[in-house]
């Protein structure tokens, strides 16, 4: 009976899971329009907060912050119930894709119907940027804080440790004053260690179990280097999708090509670099997680072995990149709770939040650099198509995925 009443929020996660497009930033502006404005699951403070925090967390950012969402409406059950919607789609996709990629070419990878993704994502972007500016930047430091980790994050953007420095340094540059205290009482929450111990666990045992399997030669042991490096990736990725994929690529098409490591490892967990980069540019053009994309990787890296081991690579590849996530985010946010009640804690998050809003600035223009690489004409379109996204989401009561159609019909039209 618990689980009934949260039907209509797990409807509108599935919804944001097929309509949620452009990585974490873009997801941000997605569930501010649902989560915040049109279902007040979380207020803008909330939801910006849930945000900062998990930039400071490995792992895949955008779910944690959905995680988060749900852990506060009902808890860990419907935390883990939340995941698995927003994940499945994507993964599901990502893993039936990896079945066809011998009949998939250049030019079906670019169907038009996603031409407009990019600046539509920009558009979701901007409008989370201008609401979270209005809550969190409203004096001189936080104005500074906010321009200097814009500057910062676009010139590093693809650096993976940006992200939590920028956000520690913001806060800790906001304590220099110690005027401002919590003006609120802070419940104190529950930690649940067993999350910190069963991922702890599950890490070290990956890591042994791979080691065993590669020095000992064992027959079937793809599975387990499979699943160790996927988990591990999973757990030391800051950033999101757009490092996971160059830290995949490392692992799967460059360290595979070493004839010094082919020699020691004759088995180790490989991809063919034209497969890596179709799967990485497909994951682009769907909606949900970015990090699905080990769905299909896990399903190329089994492939040679049949049907059934295939599935299974599908399978471990998205249990095991979001797996830490979840872990992580459950056990660290009741600290991270906890801590608000001190002032120290307090005065960081005036920083962090303003470093958040430069992250979401950052992340729009770098994405808006693409926007030139065309011609004149859809250059001028791309910027339409943003503003007209901005507008609608700032000015109408249309939902989200409402939204997410008209642009594509409009790329499918033009």
């Amino acid at each position: 009976m618990q689980l009934l009443r949260h039907i209509p929020f797990l409807k509108a996660v599935f919804l944001h899971s097929i309509s949620a497009f452009g990585g974490p930033q873009g997801h941000l502006g997605m569930m501010m329009k649902t989560f915040v404005n049109r279902r007040h699951d979380v207020t803008e403070e909330e939801l910006i907060d849930y945000n900062a925090f998990c930039q400071l967390l490995p792992g895949a950012s955008s779910t944690q912050t959905l995680i988060l969402i749900g852990y506060k409406r009902g808890g860990i059950p419907l935390a883990v119930i939340t995941l698995i919607i927003w994940m499945l789609p994507a993964c599901i996709l990502m893993g039936i894709f990896s079945f066809f990629i011998e009949y998939i070419n250049d030019k079906n990878g670019s169907l038009q119907l996603f031409r407009f993704v990019e600046p539509m994502t920009v558009g979701f972007i901007v409008f989370a940027a201008w609401k979270a500016f209005r809550v969190s930047v409203h004096n001189t430091i936080t104005h500074i804080i906010m321009l200097v980790s814009a500057i910062s994050t676009f010139l590093l953007f693809k650096t993976p440790w940006i992200f939590p420095i920028v956000i520690v340094l913001g806060g800790l540059i906001t304590n220099i004053s110690s005027r401002r205290i919590p003006q609120t009482e802070v419940i104190t929450q529950k930690i649940k260690w067993a999350n910190i111990w069963l991922f702890a666990f599950i890490f070290i045992l990956a890591g042994a179990s791979s080691e065993l399997a590669r020095k000992n030669n064992w027959p079937h042991r793809r599975p387990i280097n499979l699943f160790e490096n996927t988990y591990r990736f999973g757990s030391l990725v800051f950033g999101g999708g757009q490092v996971l994929i160059p830290f995949m690529y490392e692992q799967f098409v460059a360290r595979p090509e070493s004839q010094k490591l082919i020699k020691r490892n004759p088995n180790i967990v490989k991809i063919n670099k034209d497969d890596f980069y179709t799967g990485a540019g497909f994951v682009r053009a769907i909606p949900g997680p970015v990090f699905s994309v080990s769905s299909y990787m896990g399903g190329i890296a089994m492939k040679d072995m049949g049907f059934s081991a295939q599935v299974m690579g599908c399978v471990i590849g998205s249990v095991a990149i979001f797996l830490p996530s979840a872990l992580l985010v459950l056990f660290f946010f009741p600290i991270w709770s906890n801590m608000k009640k001190y002032a120290t804690v307090y005065r960081a998050l005036e920083g962090i939040n303003a470093v958040v809003v430069g992250i979401m600035v950052a992340s729009s223009f770098y994405m808006m650099k693409d926007f030139t690489s065309g011609s004149t004409l859809m250059l001028w379109l791309n910027i339409a198509v943003g503003i007209l996204t901005f507008i609608l989401l700032q000015y109408s009561k249309l939902p989200s995925p409402v939204i997410v159609m008209i642009c594509l019909l409009f790329g499918w039209i033009i």
